[in-house]
C-alpha cells in the first residue's frame, strides 16, 4: 500500500539524510499496512529479553489499573472537565447541503445575542488551513457538516443557540454519495480528479498468476460481500481547550497523538514546536478518528488569541457523527479457488471504496494477500470521492472490512467443498509473510484454533440444544480469523527518574486512550527497575513534560514505548545499584533490587531506595530508554480466532448472537484483565458492525439521515453476549526484549465475519452485506428458500 504523506513524517523530515551505520540509522515502521521509513537512536544497550522462562513478578499480573479510583470517583479529567479562569464556549457552524457554494453567511444575528462574543468564517484564518479532507470555513461546500465558521460565547449552550442563528445562503449544486454515481459517466467533478477516482487508483497487487489458479482450481466460488460506511461514536467527542499566554499557546485535547497535534498547531499558526503545549490528560475513545488537530481545535485556538481569553469547543454529538471521520464502505467482489482437498489455488478480489471528500487510500485488500497460504492472488481497489465526510483510520483500517468478504467467502468455499469450515482454514495456514516472502516473529495461529474450538465445542456444536426445522428459532455457529501488522516500532523515548523519597517516575510523551497504558508502563518499569508497583507513577500525554513518541495508531504503544520504558528503568536500576554499592560497601554485581529494596543476592544487608536516595542527597539517579529498530526481513503479526454462535428468528429476521469463544496471539501479555478487556471491547464494536452500525445518507441531498446515538444503532449491555477472550501463552522476543506486540485492534477483525458466517449456517442461506438488519436477513433467508439451497455463490466445479 503507498505511502500516505497527510499520515507520515512531519513536513522537512527527511530521513534519507541519515548516512548509513552511527548511531543514528533508519528503519521501517510499519504502520496499518503501510511502511514508513523513520530514523532511530540505537540503544547504548539491549537488555536481555523477557523470554517465555522470564522469572517476572509483575509483568504478567492481574494488577488493578493504576488511575483506577480517579475514573471511578469522577476525578479524572477528561476536555470538556476542564475550566480556565475567564473561560468562554465556541461552537460550530456547518454545511446543510453536500455541494454548492456560500453565497451569504451573516454572522450579525448570532453577535446580537446577549453574551455572545466573537465568529470567525474563512477570512479571519492567518493562513488556509486543511481540515477533513477540505479546507478550514471554505465557503466550497463539499459534503453535509462541513465547517463554516465558527461562534464564541459564554456559555455552551449559547454558543450553540448562536451557531443555529447565522445565516447561510447556498448555491447549490448535484452531488454524488455512492460510488457508481461518483464515477459514472458525465459525474460532476468533485475534486477536480478524472473520474472522482482518488490519484493513483486503481492499486492493483498480484502475486502468481490468479487467472491460472482459477483454471486449475477444482472448485470455484464467486460472491459479492458489502460493508458499511461506520462511524467511531466514542462517548467522549473531538474537543480542544485553548488558552494562549502571548504567543505561546496550549491546548488541552483529546487526541490519540499530542506531539502531530502540536505540529499541527503550530503549522497552522506560523508558531515554532516550543511554542505550543498539547496536555491530554483522560479520553474517552477514539479509535482512530482522534489522531491529530481538527476543525474544534483551529476554532478553539484562533477564538481564543482573538479574545484573550481560553476558548473550549467541543463537538455536539451531530458534528461528531457527520465530520471525524469514517470506516469507508467496501463492495467486494471475491473469488475464491480450491483443489479437492481445500488448499486454495487462487484468490481474486475487485474492490470499490467511496472514501468520502478526503482521507487516505486504505481498503480491504491487505488481508487477502496476508491471511491464508495460496500461491496466486490478486486484489484490484479503486478509491473514489464522493460528498460525504472524509474517511479517517478506524480500529483496523481495511482490515476489518477485508475480513468479511475473505471468511465469508471462505465459508462458501467450505460449503461448496463439503468440508469443515474450520479444516479448510486449518489446511491454509500461512507459515510465513507471503507478500514479502520472510518469516514471522512469532505466528501461533494453530494454538488459537485448536484451544478456541476446544473451548467452544465446535466438533460437538450440533449436539448441543438449538432447534428442529419447524421451530422460528435456528442456531447457528461461524468461525472467523484475523491477522494485523502490530510490530510498533520507534522512535519513542522514556525517562525513569528516582525521586528523593525513593520513588519512581516514569516520564513518556504518549497516550492512554483508555486502554491502561499508564498502568502497562508502571509495572514495566517497576519489574525493571525492582520497585514496588505502588512507588511508580508514570506521567503521560503532556508535549512539555516528556519526551517523544510516536501517535497511538496501528495497535503500536505498547510494543513502542514498552521497551523504551524497560530501559529506562533498567538504566536508571544501574546507576541504583552502583549508588548503593559504594554505600553499602560491596560490589554493584553483587547486589540485587526487589520491592523498593536494594539487598546483597542470596540475603545479608539490604538498603530501601528511600536511603539510598536520602543519602545522595540532591544527586539525582536517572535512566534514559530509546526504542530501538525492528528486526530486519521480519513480519511481526498478531493472530486470533473467534467462534460465534447465534441464534437467529427466522420470521422476524432478529439475530441474538449468544457467545463469542476469541483466541488470541498477542506474544507476552503485560497485564492480562487489561488485555481482555481490550479483547472484549473490541468484540463489541465488532458485534456493532455486524448487526447494528451503519451510516444512512439520502442519496438526493446527501445529508446524513441517522446524525444522533438514538438513530446510530451501537450495541447496548442488553446485546452483549457471553464473551470467553484468552490468550495463547507467548513471549515474541524477535520483535522486541518485552516479548510483547501490540492487540488493541486484532480483535475487531474476526468478529463481524464469525458472526456472519454463523447467521448463515443457522439459515441454511448465505449473507453476503452487513449489517445484519432484520429486512437483510429475511432477504437472504428468501434468496435461499428460492433456490431451494443456498444462492448463487455456493461454487462451481472444473472437472467433470
Amino acid at each position: 500500500m503507498p505511502h500516505n504523506p497527510s499520515r507520515g513524517p512531519r513536513p522537512g523530515h527527511d530521513p534519507s539524510a541519515v548516512p548509513a551505520g552511527g548511531r543514528f540509522v533508519t528503519t521501517t515502521v510499519e504502520v496499518e499496512g503501510r511502511e514508513e521509513t523513520k530514523v532511530v537512536e540505537l540503544p547504548d544497550f539491549e537488555p536481555e529479553p523477557w523470554g517465555d522462562d522470564a522469572s517476572l513478578t509483575i509483568v504478567g499480573q492481574r494488577v488493578p489499573r493504576v488511575d483506577a479510583v480517579e475514573k471511578v470517583t469522577g476525578r479524572a479529567r477528561y476536555t470538556a472537565d476542564i475550566v480556565r479562569p475567564r473561560q468562554v464556549y465556541a461552537a460550530i457552524v456547518r454545511a446543510t447541503i453536500a455541494r454548492g457554494r456560500v453565497t451569504r453567511l451573516d454572522t450579525a444575528p448570532a453577535l446580537a445575542i446577549p453574551g455572545v462574543l466573537d465568529a470567525v468564517s474563512a477570512p479571519d484564518l492567518p493562513r488556509p488551513i486543511g481540515a477533513g479532507g477540505v479546507k478550514l470555513f471554505d465557503t466550497t461546500v463539499r459534503y453535509a457538516g462541513q465547517p463554516l465558521a465558527a461562534v464564541c460565547a459564554d456559555s455552551e449552550t449559547l454558543a450553540h443557540r448562536a451557531a443555529r442563528a447565522v445565516i447561510v445562503e447556498y448555491e447549490t449544486e448535484p452531488c454524488v454519495v455512492t460510488f457508481h454515481d461518483a464515477t459514472a459517466p458525465g459525474a460532476p467533478a468533485i475534486r477536480g480528479t478524472p473520474g472522482n477516482l482518488v490519484r493513483g487508483s486503481p492499486h492493483i497487487a498480484e502475486r502468481g498468476d490468479a487467472e491460472r489458479g482459477l483454471r486449475e482450481a477444482d472448485v470455484v466460488v464467486t460472491g459479492e460481500y458489502r460493508t458499511p460506511v461506520a462511524l467511531h461514536t466514542a462517548l467522549e467527542p473531538h474537543g480542544a481547550l485553548a488558552e494562549w499566554d502571548g504567543d505561546r499557546l496550549t491546548v488541552w485535547e483529546s487526541t490519540q497523538g499530542i506531539f502531530r497535534t502540536r505540529d499541527q498547531l503550530a503549522t497552522a499558526f506560523a508558531l515554532p514546536h516550543t511554542g505550543v503545549r498539547v496536555i491530554k490528560e483522560y479520553m474517552g475513545g477514539g479509535f482512530g478518528a482522534k489522531n491529530g488537530a481538527g476543525a474544534h481545535s483551529y476554532a478553539a485556538a484562533l477564538l481564543a488569541r482573538r479574545l484573550g481569553r481560553p476558548v473550549r469547543c467541543v463537538n455536539d454529538r451531530g458534528g461528531e457523527q457527520t465530520d471525524t471521520g469514517n470506516r469507508p464502505a467496501t463492495v467486494q467482489r471475491v473469488s475464491l479457488g480450491a483443489a479437492r482437498d481445500g488448499r486454495l489455488t487462487a484468490i481474486v478480489l475487485e474492490a470499490e471504496i467511496p472514501l468520502g471528500i478526503g482521507g487516505w487510500d486504505g481498503g480491504p485488500a491487505a488481508i487477502y494477500h496476508e491471511m491464508y497460504a495460496c500461491p496466486n492472488v490478486r486484489t484490484r481497489e479503486t478509491f473514489a470521492y464522493v460528498n460525504a465526510g472524509a474517511m479517517s483510520a478506524f480500529r483496523a483500517p481495511g482490515h476489518c472490512e477485508g475480513a468479511f468478504g475473505l471468511e465469508r467467502a471462505m465459508d462458501e468455499l467450505a460449503r461448496a467443498l463439503a468440508m469443515d469450515p474450520l479444516e479448510l482454514r486449518l489446511r491454509n495456514v500461512a507459515e510465513r509473510d507471503q507478500q514479502k516472502d520472510r518469516p514471522y516473529s512469532a505466528n501461533h495461529l494453530r494454538e488459537c484454533y485448536a484451544l478456541g474450538a476446544e473451548r467452544f465445542g465446535w466438533p460437538t456444536r450440533r449436539q448441543r440444544g438449538g432447534s428442529d426445522d419447524a421451530s422460528m428459532l435456528r442456531r447457528g455457529y461461524g468461525v472467523a480469523a484475523q491477522v494485523w501488522g502490530t510490530g510498533g516500532g520507534p522512535p519513542a523515548y522514556a525517562i525513569v527518574k528516582l525521586e528523593s523519597d525513593g520513588t519512581a517516575t516514569v516520564l513518556c510523551g504518549t497516550q492512554d486512550l483508555g486502554t491502561g497504558a499508564r498502568t502497562v508502563f508502571a509495572q514495566i518499569a517497576a519489574e525493571a527497575l525492582g520497585a514496588r508497583l505502588a512507588d511508580v507513577r508514570v506521567i503521560i500525554g503532556d508535549t512539555e513534560r516528556t519526551p517523544y513518541t510516536g501517535n497511538s495508531w496501528g495497535s503500536m504503544t505498547t510494543p513502542s514505548v514498552g521497551p523504551a520504558v524497560r530501559m529506562a528503568a533498567e538504566d536508571a536500576r544501574r546507576s541504583l545499584l552502583a549508588a548503593a554499592a559504594q554505600i553499602m560497601g560491596t560490589e554493584a554485581r553483587l547486589l540485587e533490587a526487589r520491592d523498593s529494596v536494594v539487598r546483597v543476592t542470596g540475603g545479608g544487608a539490604e538498603l530501601a531506595f528511600a536511603k539510598i536516595a536520602d543519602a545522595l542527597g540532591d544527586v539525582m539517579i536517572l535512566g534514559r530508554g530509546t526504542r530501538g529498530p525492528n528486526p530486519e526481513h521480519t513480519a511481526i503479526m498478531t493472530f486470533g480466532v473467534q467462534f460465534a454462535e447465534v441464534e437467529v428468528d427466522i420470521e422476524t429476521g432478529v439475530v441474538r448472537v449468544i457467545r463469542i469463544v476469541a483466541a488470541h496471539d498477542a506474544g507476552r501479555i503485560i497485564n492480562p484483565t487489561l488485555a481482555e478487556s481490550q479483547l472484549e471491547g473490541g468484540i463489541l464494536q465488532g458485534l456493532g458492525y455486524a448487526l447494528f452500525e451503519e451510516r444512512v445518507l439520502d442519496r438526493s441531498s446527501g445529508v446524513v439521515l441517522n446524525p444522533t446515538m438514538h438513530d446510530y444503532k451501537i450495541p447496548t449491555i442488553r446485546d452483549t453476549p457471553f464473551i470467553d477472550a484468552f490468550f495463547v501463552p507467548s513471549s515474541d522476543t524477535v520483535a522486541n526484549h518485552t516479548g510483547a506486540r501490540g492487540l488493541a485492534e486484532p480483535p475487531i477483525i474476526p468478529t463481524a465475519p464469525a458472526i456472519a458466517n454463523a447467521v448463515a449456517d443457522a439459515l441454511g442461506a448465505e449473507v453476503r452485506e452487513i449489517p445484519l438488519t432484520p429486512w437483510r436477513v429475511l432477504r437472504a433467508r428468501d434468496a435461499g428458500r428460492m433456490t431451494g439451497t443456498r444462492d448463487e455463490g455456493r461454487g462451481t466445479s472444473n472437472s467433470a
